[in-house]
């Protein structure tokens, strides 16, 4: 079996410690340590650094001049209005870093570039041959090559490496998984960082999304099947036998067998669904049922109080089925997950930043 790096899912997750970032150098625990604060906040100041680190303020500031000049971190505006001097706070610099993602779903195989904040900057999508199966270690490798040379050839060094997101073994008929690791990497000269696809979303949202403020949640993947995690402290759980309910897209698709077109555009990832009837009305009564279920189940053994519900469906479908939630369960706030079509590669990206930039 070869070597592969598995990213431990949040809140960390070291490999390559020594290597810095290519050009970039980033060397010391301590520079890692601010940098973590950054990920997991919009902003920071030197003081809040001080008070969560215990670092010195002569340190932090050693610290925070080096990632300037290294172009990992930049000054936002300063803070007026306050006693004392303003404020200036710290934040990371969108094109300090850059990673991409490669999600093996069930019908496509999803390719992202996205920079130090999570912005997507380059997004593809290669068919499967077969639904359920992936094959074409080419055309993947391919779909990276033009996510890397989307960026000018001076900013290409600045990529942390790839990550790649697969499903379990029964979710999925996928016999490539070891062969797509040893072909990006032999390829590429880059890191790769391989993690379970439901996980790896659950690490997007927990740095990328509306859980970046969060320390413990129950996250939820609404795609062909539905999916959860459980997190607390930052640290996302699988349990020793994930559970997977069908009552995904494709238990909808089924209920539309007769109605072909219908089924055909709710896998579309770019548009709103159309009206899906009856059909679309127990279909959500049914997958709303199913997350009170499981969260109700959890909640026996574990104080729930915030749901995050991610998925590729449109936003408006996740806002339906998280307002039935909080209907049944006052107790819990249900939140949708950030808003993108590809959340399973956004978490795949978000590997080699966690894995080479934060610690625990």
């Amino acid at each position: 079996m070869p070597d592969m790096r598995f990213a431990p899912p949040n809140p960390l997750r070291i490999a390559d410690r020594a290597s810095g970032l290519n050009a970039l150098s980033v060397r010391s625990y301590n520079e890692r340590l601010v940098l973590s604060l950054l990920l997991q906040n919009e902003t920071t100041t030197r003081l809040e650094i001080g008070e969560k680190t215990g670092l010195s303020a002569q340190t932090i500031s050693v610290i925070v001049r080096s990632l300037e000049q290294e172009g990992l971190v930049m000054k936002g505006e300063a803070q007026k209005g306050r006693v004392g001097p303003p404020t200036t706070p710290l934040m990371l610099n969108p094109d300090g870093a850059y990673s991409v993602g490669v999600s093996v779903g069930h019908q496509n195989t999803h390719v992202v570039l996205v920079d130090f904040v999570g912005n997507i900057r380059f997004s593809s999508s290669l068919p499967h041959r077969k639904i359920g199966e992936f094959d074409d270690l080419e055309g993947a490798t391919h779909e990276v090559m033009k996510a890397i040379n989307s960026l000018p050839p001076r900013i290409q060094e600045r990529i942390a490496g790839i990550g790649v997101a697969i499903p379990a073994p029964k979710e999925s008929r996928i016999s490539t998984n070891e062969e797509l690791h040893r072909r990006l990497e032999a390829d590429l000269g880059l890191p790769v960082y391989v993690q379970n696809d439901i996980a790896a979303a659950a690490a997007g949202e927990s740095l990328f999304g509306v859980a970046k403020p969060l320390q413990d949640f129950l996250f939820f993947y609404l795609g062909a099947r539905l999916h959860s995690r459980l997190i607390l402290n930052h640290q996302i759980y699988n349990g020793n036998s994930p559970v997977s309910h069908d009552v995904g897209v494709s238990a909808l698709e089924r209920s539309l067998v007769t109605e072909p077109e219908l089924a055909k555009s709710i896998w579309n990832r770019q548009e709103n669904w159309p009206d899906l009837g009856a059909a679309g009305q127990q279909w959500l009564q049914s997958c709303a049922e199913t997350l009170v279920g499981s969260i109700e189940s959890l909640s026996q053994f574990i104080e729930i109080r915030t749901v995050i519900l991610s998925s590729f469906i449109p936003a408006e479908v996740c806002s339906e089925l998280a307002l039935a939630v909080e209907r049944k369960l006052p107790f819990v706030q249900a939140l949708v997950g950030r808003a993108s079509s590809v959340p399973k590669a956004v978490g795949a990206a978000s590997l080699p930043f966690s894995s080479r930039f934060m610690v625990e």
